[in-house]
């Protein structure tokens, strides 16, 4: 028989790999490509920032008890990632609005009104209503939505070997 450790690590590892890829692509869409993100999918990040470095906690916990909490709480992380990514997606079908303030990040507030109204210029407001593109008829949301439903069920996969 394999002991646990060597069973259940690998699947922490790949919660981290798969995690990780994807708030990578998300910075990177944003960052080289200059994908804008509103305000719904900044907050769909929240979870995997706690994930990722819970993933590789997890990966290194003694095997057992410490490990099975790991992966509880990594899918606990990500059922509400999926939940996020699942709510955004409605709000761009029209399921139901978003926020009000869905508007996209003001950044830090200048200091003379000079400088705002000249950064209103240029600012680029992202509403949450809109898909960025669609990727097989879903947006990046309704993608989010799924990676963190199959991250959680590895997590829980992770939880329940012995």
């Amino acid at each position: 028989m394999i002991a646990p450790v060597y069973r259940t690590r690998p699947i922490a590892l790949a919660i981290l790999a798969i995690a990780g890829a994807t708030i990578g692509g998300a910075l990177v869409s944003q960052q080289v490509f200059g994908l804008a993100p509103c305000k719904l999918c900044l907050i769909q990040r929240w979870p995997y920032y706690a994930g990722v470095p819970l993933a590789a906690l997890t990966a290194y916990l003694p095997p057992g008890g410490p490990r099975r909490v790991g992966f509880a709480l990594l899918a606990l992380v990500f059922l509400v990632s999926a939940g996020l990514g699942a709510h955004h997606a409605g709000v761009e079908w029209g399921f139901w609005p978003g926020p009000i303030d869905c508007a996209g990040d003001a950044g830090a507030a200048p200091p003379r009104v000079d400088d705002f109204l000249k950064q209103l210029d240029g600012a680029r407001v992202v509403n949450c209503a809109d898909a960025a593109f669609r990727v097989l008829g879903l947006s990046l949301a309704g993608w989010n939505a799924l990676i963190s439903l199959a991250l959680a069920a590895i997590a829980i996969r992770g939880a329940t070997i012995r």
